[in-house]
């Protein structure tokens, strides 16, 4: 195993020790405090617009067309501002933040197959020339980055705040993502012009929640739902039209 895979599977396991930890004291404290001491961060949003700043797991699954065999696990953190006071009606009353999240530990795992390089422009494949076989797909390593979060927080009750959100990011990957070609032959899926891009972008939409176990700090979960595409910035563009991810992370507020 390489470094960086090391380095990888070293930071998922510190933040998810991180976020079990902060599970086990959401459970004690839930069990201890009834009702919660103090105001949490959107029950004193009028007078001061709070920052968020934690860590977090995710990972999921493809759900569309050849994709379920796919599987993804990243490691980051993230970081909000609520930019608003409360407004809104009823069980809609809410804040808006803008945020952003890191994940400098990504994986995809993917089929593994065979292709070739093939040059050659004939349908029936005569007098095309094409490599010897060579392994593709497996698993690949990369960083995402999701500048661009925004996000709804329901005020909610003392304890749990509901909220729903709309992202963009990009992703790099250490090798084209996804693998793309045969066998069989292909003119069109195998020529010099038929592979991926390092570069895929990621927009998404998602729900999810905070637990408060203390004023000032929250267990989240979420769900989101994550389209990666390259925009065709390689010559083929095949992405993931949609996977389902889930997140656990363990948050500070200011």
């Amino acid at each position: 195993m390489n470094k960086s895979m090391r380095m990888g599977r070293a930071t998922v396991w510190v933040l998810a020790l991180l976020v079990s930890t902060g599970f086990a004291a959401a459970q004690g404290l839930a069990a201890a405090q009834a009702p919660m001491a103090g105001e949490t961060p959107f029950h004193t949003v009028s007078s001061h617009w709070p920052v968020e700043v934690g860590a977090l797991v995710q990972s999921g699954f493809g759900v569309t067309e050849d994709r379920g065999s796919f599987k993804f696990l990243l490691a980051g953190v993230h970081a909000g501002k609520v930019l608003s006071n409360n407004y809104g009606p009823g069980f809609l009353r809410g804040n808006f933040e803008y945020a952003v999240e890191v994940f400098p530990f990504w994986q995809s795992y993917t089929p593994k197959f065979q292709r070739e390089q093939c040059i050659g422009d004939t349908p029936d494949g005569a007098g095309v020339v094409c490599s010897a076989p060579y392994m593709v797909g497996g698993t690949f390593t990369g960083v995402s980055i999701t500048p661009i979060i925004l996000r709804w927080n329901f005020a909610g009750t003392r304890r749990i705040s509901p909220w729903i959100q709309g992202a963009g990011g990009c992703v790099w990957t250490n090798h084209k993502y996804p693998a793309f070609g045969g066998p069989p032959y292909n003119p069109i899926n195998d020529g010099p012009n038929s592979d991926t891009s390092v570069w895929n972008f990621t927009p998404q939409f998602g729900v999810g929640a905070h637990f408060f176990t203390s004023p000032r700090r929250s267990i989240d979960f979420g769900a989101n739902a994550v389209h990666i595409s390259s925009s065709s910035l390689g010559d083929k563009n095949p992405g993931v039209n949609a996977s389902v991810q889930f997140s656990l992370g363990y948050t500070w507020w200011k």
